[in-house]
C-alpha cells in the first residue's frame, strides 16, 4: 500500500477497487499491530498512516453513499439519462 493516500486519488477508484484497498489496509494494520505487540515494529508512524488511510477510504465510501462525491463514470451515466 502506498504512503498517504489522498482523497482525490481515491475519487478515481471504483467501489470494488476501494474495497480492495480497504482490505489491504486492514491487513497491513493487523500485521503492524501484531509486530507492535511482539516488539518487532520498526516504524511506529506507519501505524498512524495506515489508520488515516483507512479513515480516508471510509470517508470517500460514505460520501458516495450520501451523494457528496460521485463514483468514477457516474457523471456520464447521469448525463446520458438527462
Amino acid at each position: 500500500m502506498s504512503n498517504k493516500l489522498s482523497a482525490t486519488a481515491l475519487d478515481d477508484l471504483s467501489a470494488s477497487d476501494l474495497e480492495g484497498r480497504l482490505r489491504e489496509a486492514k491487513e497491513e494494520l493487523f500485521n503492524l499491530r501484531f509486530q507492535a505487540a511482539t516488539g518487532q515494529l520498526e516504524s511506529h508512524g506507519r501505524l498512524r498512516t495506515v489508520k488515516k488511510d483507512i479513515a480516508r477510504i471510509y470517508t470517500v465510501v460514505r460520501e458516495r453513499e450520501l451523494g457528496i462525491r460521485t463514483a468514477p463514470g457516474a457523471e456520464s451515466k447521469e448525463e446520458a439519462g438527462a
